[in-house]
């Protein structure tokens, strides 16, 4: 599918933020895990998220989903036997929570995925896996899908570098509950990501698992039990809401996004802080936020450490703006859905932007135009290029389907605001 973007002069209007999709994600496996009968309020349902519905069914449970909830039969942590291979497509979430849970089950699991996807590195989960007694390994011993998950989950003390992925500390938070003794989880060296892990902390606390963490070692401790059933609400999600604070920011405005929590642990809230360092005027309320802006933009330094997603948001903010856009410390975005240090490269060089490439992140100055770009089958480059797009006009993106993987609807929403996308 081809996406067409057309220059647009200003928006406005009331537009409610996408459910979370890493709040969908773990909430969906936890209470999958979880002893009792749970309802997951406003979860999102979108390519990614539905995989890891799809995968947890295949451990017997039960899940409904309507409109806008879904009813989720917990299993107590006494999963079944996959009788198949596990597809979780192009989601990197699914498959490194998964990973471990699947260590829950009897037998042999098998997670694959397509081929994207099998390009992820998994190899320092699988060795935290290791210390815990999972026999978990790469079919074509190169750290990376298929992964073959053999039965049992014995505890005690592992490490994981925390500098790779927090989905992989996620993953192995998650699981200790059932593991058959106390898990403990060293982080070695710097901490990336960690509102990530925040995030999966706060689930498994609202499904009746607590975690505690001691700072002196850096060490995460688990004690064995059982989540605990619940009515749980999923907030709006920072990630893709970032389309819609950007496109606010890019153009003259007065944009109110409802559904984003003030206290929320999202660490992609920090694009309100961006957006307003840049020039935006931002208004944060309790459950919402307003962004007002005459479109103007200049170029800033933006550390990404923490929020690795952001840096193609980020990267079609520097496109438009005024001056040079530093982005820095998100190396660990090029081990994405693609490498998106590259590919933003690559992509806004095709709008006659400079792009200077750098180990963890762009320098970028504006002067974008229009062009056509590719999206690689990245649904963040999709969203971000068409940033770029509302505010230069003239833009075509190939390849557009994919932001179906985490903002199903994301034209028909923007669109409503004012912009001009055309399927």
């Amino acid at each position: 599918m081809e996406l067409t973007v057309k220059k647009t002069d200003e928006i406005y209007g009331v537009i409610k933020a996408p459910p979370s999709k890493s709040y969908t994600h773990r909430a969906v496996i936890i209470a999958s895990l979880a002893e009792g009968t749970s309802i997951l309020r406003d979860p999102l349902y979108s390519e990614d998220t539905n995989a890891s519905i799809a995968a947890c069914r295949c451990f017997g449970t039960d899940i409904e989903t309507f409109d806008k909830y879904c009813k989720v039969e917990g299993t107590s942590g006494k999963l079944k036997t996959p009788e198949d291979v596990i597809n979780v497509k192009n989601s990197g979430t699914t498959l490194r929570i998964m990973t471990s849970v699947s260590a829950l089950s009897p037998g042999t699991t098998v997670l694959t995925g397509d081929d994207s996807l099998r390009k992820r590195p998994m190899q320092d989960l699988l060795d935290a896996l290791k210390k815990l007694k999972v026999n978990a390994y790469s079919t074509r011993n190169n750290g990376m899908p298929p992964i073959v998950i053999n039965s049992g989950l014995s505890g005690g003390e592992t490490c994981i570098k925390g500098n790779i992925s927090s989905q992989f500390i996620s993953s192995l938070l998650i699981s200790s509950t059932y593991a058959k003794k106390p898990v403990h989880i060293k982080v070695k060296g710097d901490f990336i990501s960690k509102p990530y892990v925040d995030m999966t902390i706060d689930v498994m606390e609202k499904f009746g698992v607590k975690v505690e963490f001691e700072w002196e070692k850096n060490m995460f401790h688990v004690d064995p039990g059982v989540y605990k059933s619940t009515d749980y609400t999923i907030e709006g999600d920072y990630s893709s809401a970032s389309y819609l604070v950007a496109a606010a920011a890019a153009l003259r405005s007065e944009v109110t996004i409802k559904n984003l929590f003030k206290k929320s642990k999202q660490g992609d809230k920090i694009i309100l802080d961006i957006v307003q360092e840049m020039g935006a005027q931002v208004k944060i309320r309790d459950d919402e936020i307003k962004i007002i802006s005459n479109g103007n933009l200049i170029g800033i330094d933006v550390d990404l450490s923490n929020s690795p997603d952001l840096l193609p948001t980020i990267a079609a903010l520097g496109a438009v703006a005024q001056g040079k856009t530093r982005i820095f410390g998100a190396e660990h975005a090029r081990f994405k859905e693609t490498d998106r240090i590259h590919t933003s490269a690559v992509e806004l060089s095709k709008l006659g932007v400079k792009v200077s490439e750098k180990d963890d992140g762009l320098i970028i100055e504006g002067g974008a135009k229009g062009g056509v770009v590719n999206s690689h089958m990245d649904h963040r480059l999709v969203m971000a290029l068409s940033i770029v797009g509302i505010k230069v006009g003239n833009i075509k993106i190939k390849n557009a389907s994919c932001y179906e993987v985490s903002f199903p609807h994301f034209p028909q929403v923007m669109n409503k605001l004012g912009c001009r996308l055309v399927i």
